[in-house]
């Protein structure tokens, strides 16, 4: 395939010279991975690190799809809040939920610290609530976490002092979270990879699954430059799969998301907008969510797209959204504008679980994936060598099919999510 990274401020910052060679021939691994994104390259580590003789497939470049493309925020729990989870699976496993997620968070600043990862980490995000009939009940959401959960780092923010935090009065109230906050996802990526590569993890970039087989004595992944023979196989392609696996793409809808980032204006530190330098994401369903980059500029995220053509004009796709909080950027230079295609499920918990004998499975992160994608791989990780008891928690967890299928799903989710937007704006 050899398609560059997307035309991002992160692949214009990361490291160009970061390669791996395709896969040459037939070979022969104890586990075999598909992807080569957070999820992926997570549990390569952690087996290699456990002596597993592991080889991972990328069709394009490390970090290509979801995770070296999306917003850089790392948030405290689920997809779904406690209240959601309590009232739909119970309190002991909205708790449960609760204690795997910030083990999630803390994954990732294990990972950075123990592999000396240039990842730009830098603590907090602001939820901001687009509607002031929200305030109430964001408020309260912030005194159960403290209450309830024992999170005191969630702080609820006034809209007067709100204000001055974002650079904006678009917003009505808001929520700190002080152990929240971002990072540069694709550094992060090649991080892993080669922290997994120095473990004894086989990479191969350029190099697409075609096909699955699972009739013989073991699985044997296909590829357009070999056979890769294994014991077990992990999807890790989330909404990259195209046709691998019906199971789990029935579970997973790709979907397609757009940022941008100004030219350099000061942003994150004295003076300018978001001087505290904290990640923002709102109420919204269809979020905007955006963040000042090191050299001054705000990282913007808005708008979705649900087929696999992005529009004519990113740039103005985005900027649309943009100028809504931001007027006075009206006039502001976009430097980079890029799309890229994550996962949803239909509840927006992440498919995560063993989906037969010798195949596991990890997709859908709905948004949540900079801390559940690592996390993810490593529980599969564990899983396989031996300890299934916290990805067990994550395969009880409801994740139903798409209605119609794969081939159906489609027009489904186009007027769900057209019918959120709506009310978004009401």
């Amino acid at each position: 395939m050899n398609h560059p990274h997307a035309p991002s401020w992160y692949a214009a910052t990361a490291d160009k010279t970061l390669a791996f060679a395709p896969l040459d021939g037939d070979t022969r691994a104890d586990v075999a991975i598909i992807g080569g994104g957070y999820t992926g390259l997570s549990a390569a580590l952690h087996l290699a690190e456990a002596g597993i003789d592991v080889v991972l497939i990328e069709a394009e470049k490390v970090g290509w799809g979801a995770s070296g493309r999306n917003g850089g925020q790392l948030h405290t729990g689920q997809r779904r809040d406690q209240e959601w989870l309590e009232k739909r699976l119970g309190l002991p496993a909205a708790r449960e939920l609760w204690t795997l997620a910030e083990e999630a968070k803390a994954l990732v600043h294990h990972l950075i610290d123990k592999h000396g990862i240039d990842a730009e980490w830098r603590p907090g995000l602001i939820e901001a609530v687009h509607k002031p009939r929200l305030v109430d009940e964001e408020r309260h959401y912030v005194e159960k976490l403290n209450r309830d959960y024992g999170y005191a780092a969630a702080e609820w923010i006034d809209r007067d002092r709100l204000a001055p935090k974002i650079g904006t009065d678009a917003y009505f109230g808001g929520r700190i979270d002080r152990t929240a906050g971002h990072l540069h996802p694709l550094k992060f990526a090649q991080g892993l990879a080669t922290a997994a590569a120095k473990a004894g993890a086989r990479i191969h970039e350029q190099t697409p699954a075609r096909k699955l087989n699972e009739g013989g004595a073991a699985p044997v992944i296909e590829t357009y430059r070999g056979r890769i023979t294994a014991d077990v196989v992990i999807l890790a392609g989330n909404g990259l799969l195209d046709g691998i696996d019906q199971e789990t793409e029935t579970r997973a809808m790709p979907i397609k998301n757009f940022i941008l980032t100004t030219e350099p204006i000061g942003a994150g530190g004295p003076g300018g907008l978001i001087p505290g330098g904290e990640a923002v994401s709102d109420s919204r369903f269809v979020v905007y969510y955006w963040r000042p980059t090191p050299d001054g500029r705000i990282l913007f995220g808005g708008g979705e797209t649900y087929s696999r053509s992005d529009p004519t004009d990113i740039f103005a796709f985005v900027k649309r959204h943009l100028v809504k909080i931001y007027p006075q950027l009206e006039r502001t230079r976009i430097d980079h504008a890029w799309g890229g295609t994550l996962a949803v499920t239909v509840n927006r918990l992440p498919f995560l679980r063993k989906v037969r004998s010798g195949v596991y499975a990890a997709s859908g992160y709905s948004g949540q994936g900079v801390a559940l994608a690592p996390f993810g791989g490593k529980i599969l990780a564990e899983a396989i060598l031996g300890n299934p008891s916290r990805l067990d928690a994550f395969a009880d967890l409801p994740c139903p099919r798409f209605p119609g299928g794969k081939l159906l799903r489609w027009p489904a989710l186009v007027a769900g999510m057209s019918w959120y937007a709506l009310r978004d704006r009401l």
